[in-house]
């Protein structure tokens, strides 16, 4: 069967709905390198300042509660073509922006587009891929967020040198590019936008969600161009046909049975525990906690580059290797060494001075974190909660948990810097470390493994429960 499976056809529907992944991963680190130059510009107290960073995770929430519901009415792929308007939107609003309010606002549209993207390009991959590599094409998405972080640090870097070193006589390239460059950085994301918007009208429809609707022919000529195969195509149609047919009509009453309740709240609990485990509070405070730890504040934009290089590198370890090893056992063992990372990390804030451990070690255990978690449950989370639901609420199930997912970024956003200070760094990261045994619990004893099973398989575990 495998030598019969259109792999570079599936390679390529993923990496274009990955492109959302990057929009996503773009759109959240991009912020970085604007905050000091918006707070000079618009004279921002602290309040607004946090209001200006945390605002588009509000249009994230918004966006993921909408989001599969979306996807169910109007199809995946349409909701898509909806998120790249959304981030072209506030690319160019940002660039533009006369004053704070309005900058606020399409900050909050981009965050909308986010929050849709993160439940729609994981499903929408899930449900195109085969079983035997569903594992490393869904990751795609998860690499291509990476990409985006490192790519917002890339740029911020970049166009900051530029502006430092040039000029124009061009009156919009000055204010953009030069004088207000933070405007140049946030708006720099209309090109992968854009490019996400034109590439998805070539791609088809998930043919599940084709199925559901009853749309079978269109289905069928998609499964063939997958499969290269009439007969495999028609078997994979009656196998999506029998599993629709045996739910019951209505979505909320399906979400409500036995099984398929204790799927959704798995997901709920490892969506939001995986945010206080430290990764976040890693990826967006990390340059405050090395120049705390006595890193020059000079190297925090390098640090921050090297962070993000670790992150992409390992997470295309975790796509080659995921089908391979296998959902839980990367989890098992990624956890395991966050755990014994923050605890070194721990140990250092408590000993470190004391003993004169030189704060190169701090970056150490940091980019060891970064490896453990990028390698473990970043590549992880979003490949089980697209193949964990039935298809007929596959997008409502995925939005319930990534409202969870993004209610806990929130939340770790605006805790870290109050545990920082109050549970010193030392307290933070070892309650981090803690976190991180319920999590290992819930994959150990809940979660079944999924690799390799066919995504009617996984339900028909759930139906069972």
């Amino acid at each position: 069967m495998k030598t019969q499976i259109n792999f570079g056809y599936l390679v390529f529907l993923s990496l274009v709905a990955a492109l959302g992944g990057f929009l996503f991963g773009y759109d959240t680190a991009v912020i970085s390198g604007t905050i000091a130059q918006v707070t000079q510009l618009f004279q921002l107290d602290a309040l607004q300042q946090g209001w200006y960073v945390g605002c588009a995770l509000i249009g994230s929430i918004v966006g993921v509660l909408f989001a599969g519901i979306l996807s169910d009415k109007i199809g995946r792929k349409r909701t898509m073509i909806l998120s790249a308007i959304l981030f072209s939107a506030s690319a160019v609003g940002c660039a533009f922006s006369a004053d704070f309010n309005q900058l606020i606002i399409y900050r909050i549209i981009g965050g909308v587009g986010i929050g849709i993207v993160s439940i729609i390009s994981p499903l929408y991959i899930s449900e195109m891929a085969v079983a035997q590599y569903r594992g490393r094409l869904v990751s795609l998405y998860q690499l291509a967020v990476t990409v985006g972080f490192l790519g917002a640090y890339l740029v911020n870097y970049q166009l900051l040198g530029w502006s430092e070193s040039g000029s124009s006589s061009n009156e919009w390239i000055q204010l953009i590019f030069v004088s207000e460059v933070w405007r140049g950085m946030l708006g720099m994301e209309t090109l992968p936008a854009l490019l996400f918007f034109i590439i998805i009208f070539f791609i088809p429809e998930s043919p599940r969600w084709l199925i559901l609707q009853g749309k079978d022919d269109k289905a069928v000529s998609i499964l063939k161009r997958i499969y290269q195969s009439s007969v495999e195509a028609m078997a994979q149609l009656a196998a999506t046909q029998q599993s629709v047919h045996t739910e019951v009509k209505s979505e909320w009453s399906l979400l409500l049975k036995p099984g398929i309740r204790k799927a959704v709240l798995i997901g709920v609990c490892i969506a939001i525990l995986g945010q206080f485990m430290g990764v976040n509070a890693v990826l967006y405070y990390g340059p405050s906690i090395f120049e705390n730890a006595g890193l020059t504040g000079g190297d925090s934009l390098f640090y921050q580059v090297l962070v993000g290089l670790v992150n992409v590198l390992t997470t295309v370890l975790a796509l080659v290797i995921i089908d391979k090893v296998g959902r839980k056992k990367l989890v098992y063992y990624g956890v395991s060494g966050m755990i014994v990372t923050l605890i070194l990390i721990g140990i250092y804030f408590i000993y470190g001075d004391v003993v004169g451990i030189p704060s190169i070690f701090l970056l150490i255990f940091f980019l060891l974190y970064i490896f453990c978690c990028a390698v473990s449950i970043c590549a992880v989370v979003w490949v089980l909660l697209s193949e964990m639901y039935p298809t007929r609420i596959r997008g409502l199930a995925m939005s319930i948990a990534g409202f969870a997912l993004w209610i806990g970024t929130y939340l770790i956003g605006q805790l870290t810097p109050w545990m920082l200070q109050n549970l010193t760094p030392a307290g933070t990261f070892l309650l981090f470390a803690v976190m991180c045994v319920p999590y290992i619990l819930i994959v150990w004893k809940l979660v079944p493994e999924t690799t390799g099973k066919s995504l009617e398989e996984i339900e028909k575990y759930w139906i069972k429960e």
